[in-house]
């Protein structure tokens, strides 16, 4: 009877045991999940959070130049595609009227009785068949040989600027893409800022978007102090665009007139002058005479970060008038309140 009994199994082996064992690892993974959850996502302090909410700011900034300066480049070519259509368009239209003076000919001679066939080769509806058998034009008369020269030079002139069209609008194309890539970088940046920024209590989101107060940065500069003159009507018309602007809204890509972003703000001031800056931060920087920290003169343009990401309206006294970020208006501000990366004088 016992060699008919079934053999006993031990409860951790064969199915069963496999079962456990993948749901032990599977719980194992989840465990270790939430683990690397935990630590990617540390407590900070008040102060670590600002840290890092200023540095995404920072990054958001730089991918707005770069936003603004890919828009400016799509605008430049578009403006361009669009003039050469209307180019290819109105030398189309003097083409065909050039074409139906020559079928006025060829219906006359058709009706005599001879078809010039320079007049034939110019009516060809094959661009290039006509070029190809171009010196066939050497057999019109006379009368007529101006007349299909004529076409014939439209039509290369025609396929020419169909050619740079087509060229313009693949370059479009191009910077539309690199538009929504920097869109895609400064909208991620700012909803990261944002949620870190959740983390704060009210009193502190109110003493961050305020920004440190002047007299705790003071004597750290080596600009002039005290009030300075602007040194001419420009830089002083400049500068009272700029106070006008005080406490409108910070937005990214804007020039105005009811928010800015940095460079925005500092092109607006000096177009109010009858100035025409560029539009980005790492194009103004190169859009004057560059001086030193120790010659700052009201109106100048200063600008911070290494990748020169942020511009501002120097007004005198080591005092700037900019757009910081954000959540924070146009105002007046140290200018050590960021790494100073240069200054230029507009002329």
């Amino acid at each position: 009877m016992a060699a008919h009994r079934k053999p006993k199994q031990h409860p951790l082996t064969g199915p069963a045991a496999r079962t456990a064992a993948t749901l032990a690892l599977a719980g194992a993974a989840t465990s270790t999940a939430l683990d690397g959850s935990a630590h990617a996502e540390p407590r900070l302090t008040p102060a670590q959070l600002k840290a890092r909410v200023d540095k995404l700011y920072q990054e958001a900034e730089e991918a707005t130049e770069k936003y603004n300066g890919a828009k400016e480049r799509t605008e430049r070519a578009r403006a361009s595609l669009d003039a050469l259509r209307d180019e290819a368009a109105r030398r189309t239209e003097r083409l065909n009227t050039a074409r139906n003076a020559l079928g006025s000919v060829a219906t006359a001679q058709y009706r005599s009785g001879s078809l010039d066939p320079g007049v034939q080769l110019a009516l060809t509806s094959d661009p290039d068949e006509f070029l190809a058998r171009s010196s066939l034009a050497e057999r019109v008369g006379e009368r007529h040989a101006a007349a299909v020269a004529g076409v014939h030079r439209r039509l290369v002139e025609i396929g020419r600027l169909r050619a740079r069209a087509d060229e313009r609008t693949a370059e479009l194309e191009q910077h539309r893409r690199a538009l929504e890539r920097h869109k895609t970088a400064v909208r991620g940046k700012l909803a990261a800022a944002e949620r870190l920024l959740a983390r704060l209590t009210a009193e502190e989101r109110a003493a961050y978007d305020a920004g440190p107060a002047e007299p705790a940065r003071a004597g750290r500069s080596t600009a002039p102090r005290g009030p300075l003159k602007a040194p001419n009507g420009r830089a002083a018309q400049a500068i009272a665009y700029a106070y006008g602007a005080l406490g409108k809204p910070y937005v990214w890509g804007a020039t105005g007139p009811s928010s800015y972003d940095c460079s925005g703000l500092t092109q607006a001031a000096w177009r109010s002058a009858g100035v025409s800056l560029p539009r980005t931060t790492y194009t103004q920087i190169n859009a004057g005479q560059r001086v030193s920290r120790s010659q700052l003169a009201p109106g100048d343009l200063v600008f911070f970060y290494s990748g020169v990401s942020h511009v501002g309206l120097y007004i005198g006294g080591g005092r700037m008038i900019h757009a910081p970020r954000p959540g924070a208006p146009v105002r007046i501000a140290p200018i050590d309140d960021m790494p100073f990366a240069g200054a230029t004088r507009v002329s």
